[in-house]
């Protein structure tokens, strides 16, 4: 046995004969193969094995064995086992290393340390669990073989292997490498080194192993008993762990890439050979390689390129030092504005004055810093100025006075000399002025000419010869300057040496010059010159910040050259890059490495089908900004790029690049803080702080604090309050900014320094815990970290967070903690902890289930208040007594100490994300797909509340593909899931205006849900018949409905979908034109009542009253509408006053609101609307609140409202600043706009209604919304038409044809398609104008879809006078005068009725203009924009409000023969 080592770490060999033998009979071994060495096969009992003779060899191969008849196996087994007569007995008799049972020795412990890996130790120390000692990771693997000249001799080959050790460790322990193992490998000793190990990884370990190679070959080959060193580097991802058994193991590598190292080693003796990963990864210069031939290696079925490292000597190579990056010019700098006006300032300030400027920018690997010098080279060049831009690389840091060489080189001109003579005479040329001749031999070594060595540089000392040579070119410099001003580029700063600093140093301060450097951050301190350059006062030092999303989307459809990427696409690359253009690119690299990417011509949005696959083309489109700049693709070969089939990005691997980057982060840690970071890897990008205590092991609540404290501070982690903090900080990354490193050198020093850090973060620490949500600031950090886990440890980790995010997966308190899919829980069992009575009784309470003393006390109340509408009351009391009893409801409210009012706002989106999003991942990872699929309906139906379609849409492709996994298992049978599932598909549907498919949808639902919707005449009738009976015995009999018990749980959830399916399906047929449609959609009406009424829920009951009466509304029904809205109000009267029963109240109140703007009853609809706001605010739902106020704005629009219209537009901003609402801050701008069309002031700019189009309109939440863009661009286009700028007209006239199609039964998309087709009317004044050939079709279709669009019974009375309006506009172009007149009375008629103020002022005005003979100017309308008043000069009364209304638009008239 050998042992050797240094004083840190001990080793041992067991060498001699049998180690030799055993060796050379493995490599005879074949799979299954058993060999015997011959001195084995010699001491064996040859009787009893059959073997076979190998040619040429003494060792053999056994066959089989052939034991003798007399054979007694107990026998043999008794003697086989004698040696455990050596272990204890007894108590003891379980332990198999006697070693166990030695008392402590502190000494023997430290030598036995000595034989142990370091950073095992450091994880021992630390107490790290042995179960968390094992993962896989990305490392380097060298593989170091000596042979000896004499093998046999152990004290000559001990020597030698000694030195060896030594000198590898010493080199290893630079680069954080470690020697795994030594052992004796076929005719020689071979060292297992790794670099990257846990704890151990580091910046550029490629390289790093590389140069130890190199040393460790260089050193090896000198000593004098090694004959042949041969080095194999591989790099790629092993098993870093423990293998072994409990009581016998070790921790060590296993992988390919392990035995493709140890297999070059032997293949390719007496070099230094490497895979291509290493060769690829090293970023060194192709001249430090070589490749070789391939070979066939035992074990390695395709190794790829093998690679031999010659040596990593930097060449000075005049001319290639250049900056690599060739600027593009239809490839613009992205998002680096500011940092280019930091140049255009210092540039200015150094052409301006006579004194020398550095510009430092400052930033990570991959910011694009080398792009930012390339594009200010191209803005430095100039006729007075000369720029020398060189980069520099990691090996110019140890190449004394390398930069300044190279600098002067260009400044000298000799970059572009091609041989030494040329360099000389040039030299010789410039230099001979400035030195004696003598002294030209000092340029020798720095510029490689071959000046005669003169007697007197010959005796100069070094550092003379230094000095000499830095006046010289201080002198050179001087006199260049004089002649043109200089500017430096220096990409890759900080690998400027040290001696080169001190000359810049020194050059600033005597010589006028420009020197702009782009450096990553100094990883140790700088030294002494480079601090001095940085505080200098001319010195303005940059630190980069990422680039914004939007430009990482332009980045990308430039980089592939197309017009449009998938928005899941724009936000992986954009939440995965984290604004980091090199993060970007190798994204990019890898999704086409996995041929992710696909490309396909653009299709025009109007001649695509619509399925259910291409319902969401959501295409990113690069901004406005890059419009400017063509692709390079021709115009009709258009292209967008497209993600694979079946492709789920969340899945993939991050690029090795970037987890090298991670790995050296996490490594950098502690390896409790590392421990932290895997554990969070597992609940994934954003989690909360109480989910991690829970899955942390052995760890108490203050230790992870502090930890959480260090890693928010090192930008591991972000936290914050709550989810409306973290979307915020995700739409926008930080920006650059200027360090004034002078002044905070000129600060005084604070005593304490360390003091100070402490209470920094103990305040950190502070903020931690106020902070209960914690993000990972980058997503590739978190999937790294979880790849390191094993296959059943992640499996252990998913199952403790599923278990304790299940507790909270439901709504929140504000909203009754119920199921997102109305008693889902009850429908579907699959929860993993079990519910006790309490959480039962919690979860039915919350759907609505109540106490047998309620149900009593509910009854009592019916009977005292169900007499408050009596027959004799007329419409205006009935009016009076609904809004005294929400007058009273409201004061109630305030007054009430009970738990009515909530005590924070609805937390249930934070919810979705923290909770529900987390724990559907979760179930996925541990392979219960119908738990996933449960969680993934949830999230579905919650977003749809959210009103978010396109994630719903994403999601429920998830639960579809679930749903495939489970039909192929027969144990599987969950129809209620299939029905949910088929019921949020039609919602979606729904909401996108896709009826059809919706339909299709509903349909297939109702029947999972065994409740089959008719299909055609015959049996529509009979259903209906059936229905009307159904719902006479519920109205009628409605007392023993109510003393009878509920239904059951599960049928109670079949009965909520039913009663969803219905409400949208008799929506979807009052859309349609055919006469037999509104049968079905009365019976899909009155399903929807009497399922309702089945439930026995109040609210379902009083949703369906409502809606039935808004279908009578809309289908003309007085009477009946009019009783089912007493109905439903009697309904509220019996509620009790609890949280939600008032809920529903006020559900009521702003249901009845709507109803009544959309049939014209504008005063009501706004004492409805005011009742149903204040409500609203205080149970403190944003999500319900905002919509009050938008129908609010409108109502108060219309009636010429102005101060109360301000007002409560001012609580719609206050709500969506708040709430960052998106939604209501886009009804704001659309009624500033309406505001500035139609009311004559201006409450907020044109241009900043514009501006927040143009940045909000690739928003999900609107541009998958039906009706608030439409309405948005049709205004945008209305102005432009009055403007008559029709090139703009068509930009969003086009952009919101394309959404007419998504036509829903809504009042906004009838606002929105009103506003459309106002623009189309004043477009067809154009067209007669110019006299078009199809003017007069156009006008006929205009006219034609006007009295269409009247004629639906989605359409609103409200909306009836526009109409009108713009039918008679488009009449009197046409010259049909009479149906003018007719149009433009029944407008007035209507206006008159319903109180419509503003439009009956603009009806008057235009008919008074179309009367008169008065001629508009073509500016009319420019000249009232520009003496639009603001509505300060209103309300302060400089500006008369009846003047205000004067203030509208004049449609012209362009018909040469007047009717009139």
């Amino acid at each position: 046995m050998l042992v050797f080592g240094d004083e840190t770490r001990n080793y041992f060999l067991v060498i001699g004969q049998a180690v030799d033998d055993v060796r050379l009979a493995q490599n005879m071994a074949q799979v299954n193969d058993v060999i015997l060495s011959p001195n084995c096969w010699q001491l064996c009992d040859r009787s009893m094995i059959e073997i076979e003779r190998i040619p040429d060899q003494r060792a053999v191969k056994v066959n089989f064995l052939k034991p003798p008849p007399s054979f007694n196996f107990d026998e043999f087994f008794t003697k086989c086992m004698a040696f455990m007569d050596y272990y204890p007995s007894g108590d003891h008799k379980n332990l198999l290393r006697l070693a166990c049972m030695l008392e402590s020795d502190p000494e023997l412990e430290l030598s036995l340390q000595k034989y142990v890996m370091e950073s095992i130790l450091k994880q021992i120390d630390d107490k790290q669990l042995r179960g968390y000692l094992s993962e896989l990771r990305p490392v380097t693997v060298m593989f170091v073989n000596l042979m000896f000249k004499d093998q046999d001799k152990a004290e000559v080959i001990g020597s030698a292997i000694q030195d060896a050790c030594v000198h590898i460790n010493s080199v290893l322990r630079v680069f954080q490498g470690q020697i795994n193992k030594v052992f004796m490998f076929d005719k020689g000793c071979s060292f297992l080194c790794v670099f990257g190990f846990p704890g151990e990884k580091a910046p550029d370990e490629i390289t790093h192993a590389l140069e130890s190679a190199v040393d460790i070959f260089d050193f090896c080959s000198q000593v004098h008993k090694i004959r042949t060193v041969s080095i194999g580097v591989t790099s790629g991802i092993v098993f870093c762990g423990i293998v072994g058994h409990s009581v016998r193991h070790e921790y060590t590598v296993i992988g390919q890439k392990v035995n493709i190292a140890a297999r070059m080693m032997m293949y390719y003796p007496g070099i230094v050979t490497c895979d291509s990963v290493t060769y690829n990864g090293s970023n060194l210069p192709a001249y430090f390689f070589k490749e070789l031939p391939k070979k066939v290696m035992k074990g390695v079925a395709d190794s790829g390129p093998v690679y031999q490292c010659l040596g990593l000597n930097e060449k000075v190579m005049f001319g290639m030092a250049y900056l690599i990056c060739n600027r593009n010019e239809r490839y613009p700098l992205l998002g680096r504005e500011e940092e280019i006006k930091y140049f255009m300032c210092t540039m200015k300030k150094f052409l301006m004055s006579n004194c020398s400027q550095v510009l430092m920018y400052e930033g990570i690997s991959g910011y694009g810093k080398s792009q930012i010098l390339v594009e200010i080279e191209y803005l430095a060049q100039g006729e007075n100025h000369r720029t020398i831009a060189i980069v520099l690389t990691k090996i110019s840091f140890n190449q004394n006075f390398y930069t300044i060489q190279i600098l002067m080189a260009n400044v000298l001109g000799l970059d572009t000399c091609k041989h030494y003579k040329e360099r000389q005479t040039n030299l010789q040329n410039k230099v001979k002025s400035l030195l004696d001749e003598k002294f030209h031999c000092l340029l020798n070594d720095i510029f490689h000419v071959q000046f005669p060595i003169s007697r007197e540089v010959s005796k100069m000392s070094t550092m003379r010869k230094q000095k000499q040579l830095e006046a010289l070119f201080m002198k050179i410099l001087e006199q260049t300057v004089k002649e043109q001003r200089i500017i430096f580029i220096i990409d890759e700063g900080q690998f400027i040496d040290s001696a080169s600093w001190t000359f810049m140093e020194k050059l600033i301060r005597s010589v006028p010059i420009f020197i702009i450097m782009s450096l990553s951050p100094f990883v140790n301190t700088p030294c002494a010159a480079a601090s001095a350059i940085m505080k200098n006062r001319n010195t303005t030092y940059v630190t980069l910040g990422p680039v914004q999303p939007k430009d990482i989307l332009n980045k990308v459809c430039l980089d592939l050259s197309v017009k449009g990427i998938p928005k899941e696409l724009d936000t992986y690359l954009a939440e995965g890059s984290c604004g980091i253009p090199f993060y970007c690119e190798e994204l990019l690299k890898n999704l086409d490495h996995h041929r992710v990417l696909v490309f396909q011509a653009m299709e025009s949005e109007e001649k695509t089908n619509v399925t259910w696959n291409n319902l969401f083309k959501n295409f990113a489109k690069p901004t406005e900004d890059l419009k400017t700049f063509t692709f390079s693709l021709e115009e009709e070969n258009e292209e967008v790029c497209n993600l694979a089939s079946g492709v789920r990005l969340k899945n993939l691997s991050p690029p090795a690049s970037l987890k090298e980057i991670s790995l050296v982060q996490l490594d950098s840690m502690s390896l409790s803080h590392q421990m932290l970071v895997r554990c969070a890897a597992i609940i994934g990008l954003t989690f909360t702080t109480e989910l991690l205590f829970e899955i942390l092991p052995c760890w108490d609540m203050k230790m992870m604090i502090n930890a959480l404290a260090t890693l928010v501070e090192s930008n591991i982690f972000d936290c914050f309050q709550n989810g409306k903090e973290l979307r915020m900080a995700l739409e926008k990354n930080a920006a650059s900014f200027e360090v004034n490193y002078r002044s905070l050198s000129l600060k005084p020093l604070i005593e304490g320094m360390d003091h100070g850090e402490e209470e920094q973060l103990r305040e950190l620490e502070s903020e931690v815990i106020q902070c209960h949500i914690i993000r990972f600031c980058s997503p590739v950090m978190q999937k790294t970290a979880y790849e390191l886990w094993l296959k059943d440890q992640k499996k252990a980790m998913h199952l403790k967070c599923a278990c304790f995010l299940e507790e909270n997966a439901h709504r929140c308190e504000p909203c009754r903690s119920g199921d997102f899919v109305p008693f889902h829980h009850f429908a579907v069992d699959i929860r993993l902890n079990t519910l006790d009575l309490d959480t039962i009784r919690k979860m039915a309470k919350s759907h609505g289930f109540r106490t047998e003393e309620e149900i009593t006390f509910s009854r009592i109340e019916t009977s005292k208040k169900s007499e408050i509408f009596s027959e004799n009351l007329s419409s205006e009391e009935i009016r009076e007594k609904i809004l005294s009893f929400f007058d009273n409801i409201i004061t109630k409210m305030k007054m009430s100490e009970d738990n009515v009012i909530p005590l924070e706002s609805c937390q249930c989106e934070e919810i979705l994300e923290i909770v529900i999003m987390p724990l559907a991942h979760h179930f996925l990872a541990l392979e219960e797909n119908n738990k996933a699929l449960y969680y993934f309906l949830e999230l579905v139906s919650a977003y749809l509340v959210l009103g978010d379609n396109y994630m719903a849409y994403l999601y429920l492709n998830e639960g579809e593909r679930l749903l495939k996994i489970l039909k192929k298992d027969k144990s599987w049978s969950k129809t209620f899931e299939w029905a949910t599932f088929f019921t949020l598909k039609g919602q979606v549907c729904f909401n996108m205006g896709q009826m059809v498919l919706a339909k299709k949808m509903l349909r297939k639902a109702l029947k999972f849900l065994n409740r089959i919707f008719p299909y055609n005449l015959i049996s529509l009738f009979l259903q209906t018949r059936v229905e009307k009976n159904r719902h006479f015995h519920y109205v009628n009999q409605n007392q023993q409905a109510q003393e009878s018990s509920p239904p059951g749980k599960k049928r109670l959830a079949q009965l909520y979908q039913q009663t969803t399916c219905f409400s949208l399906l008799w929506q979807i047929y009052s859309l349609n034109f055919f006469f037999h449609y509104k049968y079905y959609c009365h019976l899909a009406a009155l399903m929807q009542v009497n399922t309702a009424l089945e439930t026995q829920d109040d609210f379902q009951i009083i949703k369906a009253y409502l809606d039935y009466s808004l279908y009578q509304h809309l289908a003309g029904y007085q009477d009946v509408w009019f009783k089912y809205e007493v109905m439903a109000m009697k309904q509220i009267f019996n509620l009790p006053l609890k949280r939600e029963g008032v809920e529903i109240m006020t559900y009521v109140a702003d249901r009845l609101g709507y109803i009544k703007l959309l049939m014209g009853q504008l005063d009501l609809a706004i004492d409805l609307g005011s009742r149903a706001h204040k409500m609203w605010s205080l149970l403190r739902n944003p999500n319900k609140h905002y919509l009050v106020l938008c129908w609010l704005c409108k109502s108060l629009f219309l009636k010429n409202r102005y101060k109360q219209l301000i007002q409560v537009l001012g609580w719609l901003w206050d709500l969506s600043v708040a709430e960052d609402h998106i939604f209501s801050r886009a009804f704001f701008y659309f009624i500033c706009l309406d505001i500035m069309l139609y009311s004559g002031f201006v409450y907020r700019p044109f241009e900043e209604c514009l501006q927040f189009i143009h940045q909000n309109e690739d928003n999900r939440l609107l541009k998958f919304q039906s009706g608030m863009l439409l309405g948005l661009y049709s205004c945008i286009a209305i102005w432009y038409a009055r403007l008559q700028e029709w090139n703009s007209f068509h930009v969003f006239s086009n952009r919101a044809k394309n959404l007419v199609s998504r036509r829903t039964p809504t009042a906004l998309y009838c606002i929105s398609i009103s506003r459309y087709m106002e623009g189309q009317v004043l477009y067809l004044q154009k067209q007669i104008e110019e006299q078009s050939e199809n003017a007069q079709d156009a006008g006929v279709d205009l006219l034609k879809n006007l009295e269409n669009l009247v004629a639906q019974n989605t359409t609103g009375p409200v909306f009836y006078p526009r109409l009108y309006h713009l039918m008679a506009y488009v009449c009197i172009l046409m010259g049909e005068g009479q149906n003018c007149d007719l149009f433009l009375n029944t407008a007035l008629q209507f206006c008159e009725t319903q109180g419509n103020v503003l439009e009956k002022c603009w009806l008057n005005m235009s008919k008074e203009w179309w009367y008169s003979n008065s001629e508009l100017t073509g500016d009319q309308w420019l000249q009232t924009l520009l003496n639009l008043p603001s509505w300060e000069k209103v309300v302060s009364g400089k500006v008369n409000i009846q003047d205000i209304q004067k203030n509208k638009f004049l449609m012209r008239v362009n018909i040469l023969d007047n009717p009139f």
